[in-house]
């Protein structure tokens, strides 16, 4: 029997955001290993010393930026082939104490960033076999909590819509567009939280643990691959069971 390793990506580019957070980093990493050529960006420095890799600093909420960091991809790369998107922010607190200043800062990075990403790729991204993958939240889906906060969720949800609406628009340019939606994931993100939180948090996980950014970046590397070419509009639940897919 002839198998298929998840992804080859020998000769193919990734546009990555977030590339300093955990998941985004272990995606940089997974793809590097499968030979890919690697934009990768972030509000802080970008660690990775590869000549594979192009590394940006980019403010996603800043659509002359984002529109730059496209720029600068075409003229080393000249195309994207996967454009993986896990830039993103939590919130935290009750709606009737959030500020709208506040309100606007979650929501903007999380899903204004998508459109404008979305936006400005999507020029370079067009060609079959392209793919996208977006990161949605668990909390998109049963309204999380005062642990992250209202606007977080909202922001979440909406990118599950946003994920639907661009597969429906770009299938005809072979372009597949999907989201993978964690739950609580063993990273740094997570620190915030006391001790009690953490055990509270494990205790709701039917699988008694939090994922790993490395799963995450194999179900997002997964969702790149050909083994997915008749996945578009996906959203990949990675919750330890804490979200039932209907």
């Amino acid at each position: 029997m002839v198998t298929t390793p998840l992804i080859d990506a020998t000769g193919r580019v990734a546009f990555v955001t977030g590339a300093t957070g955990g998941i985004g980093q272990a995606c940089v990493k997974m793809l590097l290993d499968a030979g890919a050529h690697v934009v990768a960006t972030g509000r802080r420095s970008v660690p990775f010393d590869d000549p594979r890799v192009l590394k940006l600093a980019l403010e996603v909420t800043d659509e002359a930026q984002v529109a730059d960091a496209m720029a600068q991809t075409k003229a080393k790369f000249g195309a994207i082939d996967f454009l993986i998107h896990m830039a993103g922010m939590v919130g935290k607190g009750r709606l009737d104490q959030l500020d709208l200043k506040d309100w606007h800062t979650v929501v903007d990075t999380n899903l204004t960033s998508a459109f404008l990403v979305l936006k400005h790729a999507y020029p370079l991204l067009r060609k079959p076999g392209a793919s996208v993958v977006l990161c949605g939240s668990s909390n998109g889906a049963n309204g999380g909590s005062y642990l992250s906060g209202p606007a977080y969720a909202s922001s979440k949800s909406a990118l599950v819509n946003l994920t639907r609406y661009c597969a429906k628009e770009w299938a005809p340019d072979g372009v597949r567009v999907n989201i993978i939606s964690p739950g609580p994931v063993d990273t740094p993100m997570l620190d915030r939280l006391s001790n009690d939180q953490h055990e509270g948090l494990k205790s709701a996980l039917p699988l008694g643990r939090y994922a790993t950014a490395e799963e995450c970046a194999a179900g997002t590397l997964f969702l790149c691959s050909a083994h997915a070419a008749s996945m578009t509009g996906t959203n990949m639940n990675v919750s330890s069971g804490l979200v039932h897919d209907r």
